[in-house]
């Protein structure tokens, strides 16, 4: 979710800079700083980002440069003159007094501000809506090269999957003669039909059939969710913890030290992929 993007434009003399930034975030975080003329818009600007952007921090700077319109100060000649005239009844002294007294009276300023010209309204949105093209261009580019790291560490963890697989045959029979040979040393008599029972018993805690296929369906959903158009980062990031879940079994159920070594390599690449998620909206 991190990007940037800034556009520029000049229009009656002023020059207009929008700058967006967005950073990672579970929610959507809007901060705007935009000059006090300009606030007007802020409503509508925050209604096209939450339309575009659904999640991250973002941080809007709008820059003005020129002649930027503020609040100006007149005399209000007339409240000016009915005060002095009051004045001269109460007070005998000259007429420079007289203002200095009447212009620090109640409305003797008024305050007049300038409009937002339909001119600037329109710059500003046309140079909001470029910057926040380029705010999603950048996304999607990185979007495009965590695709393709996702797809290699996923294609590693399959590689792996299949090592497991390969070396299965050979754990569970070492599995069993290791039970066999602990049964051996017993002295006690023993029931050969009861014994057979609980060897299997003790095979299936180790099997982990089940475990490679549900992670098997786990990677090819990651990457058939990957390929979708619309955001599923959510998704990913739950499909991550199931694989992760398996990937645990399998490493709890090894009792072999080479497929606890793959086990290993395989957390590794999916805490990867689980940093990288915080990425994807």
């Amino acid at each position: 979710m991190t990007g940037f993007g800034k556009s520029e434009t000049q229009v009656l003399n002023k020059k207009m800079t929008v700058e967006i930034r967005t950073l990672n975030s579970k929610n959507i975080d809007l901060n705007f700083r935009v000059p006090h003329l300009y606030r007007e818009l802020e409503p509508q600007l925050r209604g096209i980002l939450n339309k575009e952007l659904t999640r991250g921090k973002i941080d809007v700077s709008v820059y003005i440069e020129g002649n930027i319109a503020t609040n100006t100060s007149q005399l209000n000649k007339e409240v000016i003159d009915d005060y002095i005239t009051q004045l001269k009844v109460i007070h005998s002294g000259e007429t420079t007094e007289l203002l200095k007294m009447a212009i620090r009276l109640p409305d003797a300023l008024k305050t007049e501000k300038e409009d937002l010209k339909e001119e600037e309204k329109e710059a500003l949105l046309a140079t909001f809506s470029s910057a926040l093209a380029d705010v999603n261009a950048y996304r999607q580019n990185e979007g495009a090269v965590l695709g393709k790291d996702f797809t290699k560490r996923i294609e590693v963890i399959h590689n792996l999957l299949e090592e497991v697989i390969e070396i299965d045959p050979e754990r569970k029979e070492k599995i069993t003669l290791k039970l066999k040979a602990a049964l051996d040393k017993l002295v006690v008599e023993t029931d050969e039909n009861r014994l057979e029972q609980e060897l299997i018993y003790y095979l299936e805690k180790y099997d982990i059939t089940e475990e490679k296929v549900r992670l098997t369906n786990h990677l090819a959903y990651f990457n058939e969710i990957m390929g979708q158009e619309e955001p599923n980062g959510k998704k990913l990031g739950f499909i991550a913890q199931e694989m992760g879940r398996e990937i645990n079994t399998i490493g709890s159920k090894a009792n072999h030290s080479g497929l606890q070594k793959i086990v290993v390599q395989m957390k590794d690449e999916l805490e990867k992929i689980k940093e990288q998620l915080l990425n994807v909206l």
